[in-house]
């Protein structure tokens, strides 16, 4: 009999503490990390890491795989990235609890939220719950090829509380509020992770209107609240308009206070406000200050990018009149339309709709344009826009837009860097990555297929920060690791996994370092009832292991699926 299941032998392993990095050996017994330095004995399996890196599974915070882990167990992007750990539920959007007549409104909200196809979600999803309870019950049911966290959605919760006066924002009462506060109590009891909320602008519902719980007023938030503090556990996840950001900063802080409970919030550069991100780390500093470490702020590691092209959901092109007329045609024939110089010349002649400010801002600032080009390249000059080409070359914007999006048969993309990149470059996000009271997040894995692509951001942070930026200043392997494995495993209470150590979970990467990549984002059509999304996948993860189990191997499934829903420590007691 092997003394090990598993040795993984002569790696560089960086052990997600921060710790330099070292050439040794990890054994793996039962589903856990038995022995690391030079291991003796047998195993049932050895991987030769010779010249590769070894690091902790990745633990991706916040994704919106509500719908898809019902129907796929591989949870793709994120298990081709390294990921062994997911949370989902974020952003206030899920689909628990839930009554049977409101399950079509939580797939629109999540539709319109997060850009998932309602055509796949009402293919995919098979109902099987009404509590949340029952929600996280249908999922133990199946396996994956990682662990997978949920957390209590406002907007799920508000209407099955509330109905449509939860819909339609309306205050809550005190009933309403208490029925809230139990309900997110024993979802935490049964295992949740924390409960999540939507307080932005920019999160509507199909119909425009803002999504429940928008304007909830503080008595709400602090019932919700209330359930976590008699908990015990769980964190308080908020979505809010960055804009207001200073403005929210205060009820997040005394939340913080008052629950002892982790209170995140996403905190990114914004066009309108770029100083803005200064002034919260400032807040943030104060209170770590006065003894408040428990409120945190969530960044992305690269800019929030909008991806343009004829496929997308969105484009500069995307409401011109000349071109709805070919909008609805297959891709083939309306990319073949698109090559016409006179549809070409029509649609360039064709007045700008107003789509109001946001719309207008993402369609027609030019000068936030880049063709994407085969290489990665996500932190572009600015002379490298689609405004300074079209400056170059004495052509219009539009024309120099249109053009790169028929690039590569026509399925070329622009890519349009949201939010992170008011300086024309990484500056913001890097100071974000060093604040002690922030945390790496927002890659969205999941959602967003039509418009965002950012699921790829745990490869990201290894090929950009660590070996390839041209425009500034490269960062330690050692941190780029730790803080998506340690930090992000812990901001959520999960202190069995994320670091490299004997007793520690067994999941772990063995990557070829050397030539890890990314391949250029692509649309694909193979969610349910064939829904598209945009996919960037990985080369260079020789082996992603899980509970002790390969799951990935050379970026193929092996077909272990060890990975389980994730229930927190407070569900045994």
């Amino acid at each position: 009999m092997a003394d090990y299941d598993l040795i993984i032998k002569g790696g560089k392993i960086v052990d997600g503490t921060s710790a330099p990095a070292f050439t040794g050996d990890i054994a793996v017994k039962d589903g856990k990390i038995a022995a690391v330095g030079q291991v003796t004995g047998t195993a049932t399996r050895e991987i030769d890491a010779g010249g590769l890196l070894v690091t902790p599974g990745f633990v991706d915070i916040h994704t919106h795989y509500d719908a898809q882990a019902t129907w796929d167990p591989y949870l793709t992007p994120s298990s081709l990235h390294g990921v062994t750990t997911v949370v989902m539920g974020n952003c206030g959007v899920g689909f628990a609890p839930v009554k049977p007549e409101q399950r079509d409104d939580l797939i629109d909200l999540m539709e319109a939220v997060e850009d998932i196809p309602g055509v796949a979600m009402h293919e995919g999803i098979k109902w099987e719950w009404e509590t949340f309870p029952e929600y996280m019950d249908t999922l133990d049911k199946r396996r994956f090829t990682m662990d997978v966290g949920v957390q209590m959605p406002h907007c799920a919760l508000r209407v099955y509380v509330m109905g449509k006066r939860g819909v339609d924002n309306e205050f809550a009462t005190a009933e309403d509020m208490e029925k809230m506060s139990k309900l997110t109590y024993e979802a935490i009891k049964a295992g949740a992770l924390g409960f999540s909320t939507s307080r932005t602008d920019l999160h509507n519902t199909l119909e425009g209107n803002p999504v429940p719980g928008t304007f909830a007023a503080k008595d709400e938030l602090f019932a919700i609240g209330d359930a976590l503090e008699k908990a015990g556990t769980g964190v308080f996840q908020i979505s809010a308009t960055h804009r207001d950001m200073d403005q929210e900063f205060e009820w997040m802080l005394e939340m913080a206070r008052k629950t002892g409970r982790t209170v995140t919030f996403n905190l990114q550069q914004i066009d309108e406000r770029p100083d803005l991100y200064k002034k919260l780390l400032a807040m943030l500093d104060k209170a770590r200050a006065e003894g408040v470490t428990n409120l945190r702020g969530q960044h992305s590691g690269r800019p929030v990018g909008i991806l343009m092209g004829w496929q997308t959901s969105v484009h500069p092109f995307i409401a011109h009149k000349e071109y709805a007329k070919l909008a609805k045609l297959p891709i083939k024939e309306r990319i073949e339309k698109l090559k016409d110089p006179a549809v070409k010349a029509a649609i360039l002649a064709d007045s700008n709709p107003n789509l109001g400010d946001f719309g207008n801002f993402v369609t027609g600032s030019f000068h936030k344009m880049y063709p994407m080009g085969v290489e990665e390249n996500y932190e572009p000059a600015q002379e490298d826009s689609i405004a300074a080409i079209a400056m170059r070359e004495g052509k219009s914007a539009k024309e120099i837009a249109y053009d790169a999006m028929m690039m590569n048969g026509g399925e070329a993309l622009l890519y349009f860097p949201l939010f992170g990149y008011s300086d024309n470059d990484f500056s913001a996000i890097e100071e974000l990555l060093e604040h002690p009271q922030t945390g790496l997040s927002l890659a969205d894995a999941g959602a967003h297929c039509g418009a965002i692509c950012d699921g790829a951001t745990p490869t990201f942070m290894l090929t950009h920060w660590v070996r390839d930026r041209k425009r500034g200043r490269k960062l330690p392997l050692e941190q780029i690791v730790r803080i998506q494995t340690k930090d992000t495993a812990e901001q959520y209470a999960l202190f069995d996994r994320g670091v490299i150590a004997p007793g520690m979970r067994a999941d772990i990467n063995v990557i070829d370092f050397d030539n890890l990549s990314c391949p250029p984002p692509e649309m694909v059509f193979d969610l349910p009832a064939s829904g598209r999304r945009l996919f960037q996948g990985a080369e260079g993860y020789v082996a992603t292991i899980v509970k002790g189990e390969v799951v990935m191997e050379n970026g193929k499934p092996t077909g272990a699926l060890p990975g389980k829903l994730l229930r927190g420590p407070q569900a045994a007691a």
